[in-house]
């Protein structure tokens, strides 16, 4: 995240719920493409992936929560993305796809899937063994968010129902999709980007 936001974690254990949008955006079909690569081609493809993604989310003044293998996953939370942090988290998912060859009539360098989600979520301080203190993200909007992620097909943006509300945009315009996510007992309402 930052260096300050850091050190005042491991000074002041501890967190708060709030409202954040999240998102999360992960390579499609890494597996086969670990197989069919080298393992330095296909380390190179990941670092460029997480290049790509940062930058994006970055000029979108998102916070970075983790980089997990083929995936990252950050949250725009209010005090640094704004009041309308769900639409600031569409517009850096659509940023994403574009840095990563996504577009009309376009083959991507790398496949990309993304989900994004807004609802509230506790964000501290996690002490680990050894003393190592790490900021994170949890609950039942993260794991959502992680869902809808792996739902999307390549070269999508699946955006739960209050992200699209907060975001103000017209859900007229997009697909309507309902799913079943893994682990939850209701059917998730989302729309396609």
């Amino acid at each position: 995240m930052c260096d300050e936001c850091e050190r005042f974690a491991e000074r002041f254990p501890g967190g708060a719920e709030v409202e954040v949008s999240i998102l999360f955006a992960d390579i499609r079909g890494s597996t086969p493409m670990a197989e069919s690569m080298m393992t330095r081609e296909f380390s190179e493809l990941i670092h460029r992936f997480y290049l790509a993604g940062t930058k994006a989310l970055y000029s979108n003044n998102a916070l970075i929560e983790k980089f997990v293998g083929d995936g990252l996953a950050a949250f725009f939370a209010p005090a640094f993305a704004g009041p309308n942090h769900a639409k600031t988290a569409i517009k850096a998912g659509k940023d994403i796809l574009r840095a990563t060859g996504h577009g009309e009539g376009k083959t991507p360098w790398v496949p990309v899937g993304i989900g994004i989600n807004t609802g509230v979520a506790y964000i501290g301080s996690m002490k680990m063994e050894g003393g190592r203190t790490d900021i994170t993200i949890l609950g039942d909007v993260v794991n959502t968010t992680a869902r809808l992620s792996s739902e999307a097909a390549r070269g999508e943006i699946l955006v739960g129902e209050r992200a699209m509300e907060f975001s103000g945009l017209p859900k007229e315009e997009y697909e309507n999709r309902k799913l079943s996510l893994k682990g939850k007992q209701e059917v998730v309402d989302t729309w396609v980007m």
